[in-house]
């Protein structure tokens, strides 16, 4: 093997984070100093590194802000018993049967990402009052975690609405920026084949690989869940749910759409006034260290970009593909599946792979809807698995509520292992019949 593919600094530090990660360092700890290696390795000043590292946290700004009034909106949806009805309700319904639990969560979770875009934000409200009666079940909180990340991944890739416009809008207008003709009401056709190769994976999480009882303790866990009447404040709160939508529909900003549904949820005080600044704190506090970590993952981003590294392992690479267009594939999956591990957003990996990829594509001979499968799964891949995003992040902070779920190895490693098998898998398969 090439000593300089060994020693890239993009592959060195993003190993390194994922090292760091598996001997239980804190995210951002591990984060900020696989940033500062990737920096080093690649003949950068530390100063150039730190100063470059810190301007690049801009590049997550809309999506921390979005993470913080979305934690506030989740706040007052709890505040106004709103979440103590449909946890109640929840537990009404399960009769005992965890499958029937599990696949609420994997409904309620889908429509976090298109018919009520909180995104994780209902994960710290929602899960911790459950946690009780997922005890009772003994369900297996990876089962849970897989769960909460299907609902969290695959709408965007599949649906177009809510986070799946943003995303395959991005898709759309990357092509068409980098040489392809591609429509944005076109771009769900071809993820449908991940959207089926992710459904095939949660089956085999929930019922394969994760259905055999697994004992938790019953201290600390939250187990106030007293049923209360479903009141009018609730239909405000649901009314100011469907504004935040179309809002961020019309407008393409989160942001904007939170801050209107906490608008509507104060101007017919839902809650009171008075308790605005609490809200605001509490919002922080659920969401402030995912916000702040998706902040820290966009400065190791820019800092990769400026050290040419990860141009230069694609370049390092495309010497020896071969003329087939699926082993071509498998080897452009790969890496971008080592990009988005350590970027942590599928989002932001877009542009990045679409200036990589796009032309070796359109030299392979690729039509349209290959490249949109090939784009749409080398963004995603990594997205389940990856310590440093959201889609991880969410499901721990509310499965580990009583501290007996591990970040790495019952969120990351499992949804890593059927989501991204699942994804390489697809997407192969998708090119084939596409071709």
């Amino acid at each position: 093997m090439d000593i300089h593919l060994l020693t890239n600094p993009a592959l060195v530090s993003i190993i390194l984070l994922c090292f760091l990660c598996i001997k239980k360092i804190n995210v951002l700890l591990a984060i900020i100093v696989s940033t500062i290696v990737a920096g080093v390795c690649a003949g950068l000043n530390i100063s150039h590194i730190m100063e470059t590292f810190v301007s690049g946290m801009g590049g997550n700004s809309e999506t921390a802000l979005s993470y913080i009034l979305l934690g506030t909106f989740a706040a007052t949806m709890a505040h106004s018993g709103f979440t103590n009805v449909i946890s109640s309700k929840i537990s009404k319904y399960v009769s005992g049967n965890k499958y029937i639990l599990l696949a609420i969560l994997a409904l309620i979770a889908m429509a976090s990402q298109n018919i009520v875009p909180i995104h994780i934000a209902f994960i710290p409200i929602i899960i911790p009052p459950l946690l009780g009666i997922m005890n009772k079940l003994k369900i297996d909180r990876r089962a849970v975690a897989s769960v909460l990340t299907f609902g969290l991944k695959m709408p965007y890739i599949v649906i177009p609405a809510g986070f799946g416009l943003i995303f395959q809008n991005l898709i759309a207008d990357n092509l068409v920026q980098n040489g392809v003709t591609a429509l944005r009401g076109d771009i769900w056709k071809p993820t449908v084949f991940l959207g089926v190769g992710m459904f095939i994976a949660l089956l085999i999480s929930v019922f394969i690989t994760y259905r055999n009882p697994r004992t938790y303790k019953s201290e600390n866990v939250q187990t106030d869940m007293a049923s209360s009447k479903f009141e009018a404040k609730h239909w405000v709160v649901i009314l100011a749910a469907f504004a935040t939508f179309a809002v961020q529909l019309v407008t393409k900003s989160l942001p904007l759409g939170a801050l209107v549904g906490l608008g509507i949820i104060f101007s017919f005080k839902v809650i009171p006034q008075n308790k605005m600044d609490h809200m605001m704190n509490e919002g922080i506090y659920l969401m402030g260290y995912i916000a702040f970590v998706m902040l820290v993952a966009a400065g190791f981003a820019d800092v990769l970009k400026e050290t040419g590294s990860i141009e230069t392992l694609v370049n390092t690479i495309i010497p020896i593909l071969p003329s087939n267009i699926l082993i071509t594939s498998f080897i452009i999956l790969i890496i971008g599946l080592f990009i988005t591990i350590g970027i942590g957003t599928s989002f932001g990996t877009i542009p990045i792979l679409a200036v990589l990829f796009v032309p070796i594509c359109l030299q392979q001979g690729f039509n349209t809807p290959q490249i949109i499968v090939l784009l749409a799964a080398a963004a995603a891949l990594g997205d389940a698995g990856s310590p440093a995003s959201d889609t991880t992040l969410g499901p721990t902070s509310g499965l580990n509520a009583d501290g007996q779920h591990s970040h790495i190895f019952d969120t990351c490693i499992p949804t890593f292992l059927h989501y991204n098998t699942a994804l390489i898998i697809s997407a192969l398969i998708g090119i084939w019949l596409l071709g």
